[in-house]
């Protein structure tokens, strides 16, 4: 079955950088468009970016020329480098993928951001 297990999470200071690691199964990852989002305490889930199997990007407005999407296909892996954090970066960050007429979700990773 289709598996998605985020890592990299962490408590960072304003102003600071973490890296957030997706390793995929399941699934012909090469061929997936993969993305990553997030949700913030009492807010709904929203895009952070995407990455289609030709390596094409996508940003939220929020996250422009702070984060950088990345997948390495032969380790199955995808990545979220995020600089220049701020608190309102506060949640948690999901890794997901389309397959089998469905949207996947991993468990998520908590990244949360001090003043």
């Amino acid at each position: 079955q289709v598996q998605l297990v985020e890592s990299g999470g962490g408590l960072v200071q304003a102003g600071g950088s973490l890296r957030l690691s997706c390793a995929g199964s399941g699934i012909i990852f090469r061929i997936n468009s993969m993305a990553w989002y997030r949700q913030a305490p009492g807010k709904q889930r929203e895009l952070v970016a995407q990455i289609s199997s030709s390596g094409s990007r996508n940003y939220a407005d929020f996250v422009k020329g702070r984060f950088t999407i990345s997948r390495d296909n032969a380790k199955n892996t995808m990545y979220l480098q995020m600089n220049s954090l701020t608190p309102e970066d506060t949640a948690v960050y999901y890794c997901s993928t389309a397959a089998n007429f469905g949207r996947y979700f991993g468990q998520g990773t908590q990244v949360t951001v001090s003043s």
